[in-house]
């Protein structure tokens, strides 16, 4: 093989993996990946799907990159208009936020409509809120390398005294 051959392949090559990790560090980010992870919990639970939101993500971005210096799992304040669940971790995808968020189903009860004692649930719960309709979600690296990952839901879901679905 000449050198021009070679020279040819090694980029094809180098291009071939820049795009695959590209397309890589999208994988379970991307605005379908969260629909799809909300919808599955939902689902389980019998309630109808949520749908992206522009608006709602635009607000979650916004906040998300507020959060990029220090990582903190401080809420923003949405004044009410938007539900919202948070989580940071140092390899925390937007698939794996909705699941750990999702972990929490089996410290809610129905029946009583609360949670297990000094447990948490509420994250859960407005994942399956049958009233949020809207979804927008964001991630970014925090300067201490790790990811904060928020969601936002319209409307709001977790009243006192309602129950999600």
């Amino acid at each position: 093989m000449d050198s021009m051959k070679f020279l040819t392949m090694l980029t094809y090559l180098i291009i071939g993996t820049l795009v695959l990790l590209q397309t890589c560090s999208h994988a379970q980010n991307s605005p379908q990946d969260y629909v799809d992870a909300h919808n599955q919990a939902r689902a389980a639970d019998g309630v109808g799907d949520i749908e992206w939101n522009e608006t709602v993500a635009a607000y979650a971005e916004n906040y998300a990159n507020q959060r990029a210096a220090d990582c903190a799992l401080i809420h923003s304040d949405t004044n009410g208009l938007y539900g919202e669940n948070i989580g940071v971790g140092p390899e925390l995808t937007g698939i794996g936020a909705v699941e750990m968020w999702v972990k929490e189903k089996p410290n809610y009860d129905y029946d009583s409509n609360t949670c297990a004692d000094n447990e948490m649930c509420g994250h859960y719960t407005q994942v399956v809120w049958s009233n949020s309709v809207g979804l927008g979600c964001a991630r970014v690296q925090c300067n201490n390398g790790n990811f904060f990952v928020t969601c936002n839901y319209s409307p709001p879901g977790n009243f006192i005294g309602e129950k999600p679905f």
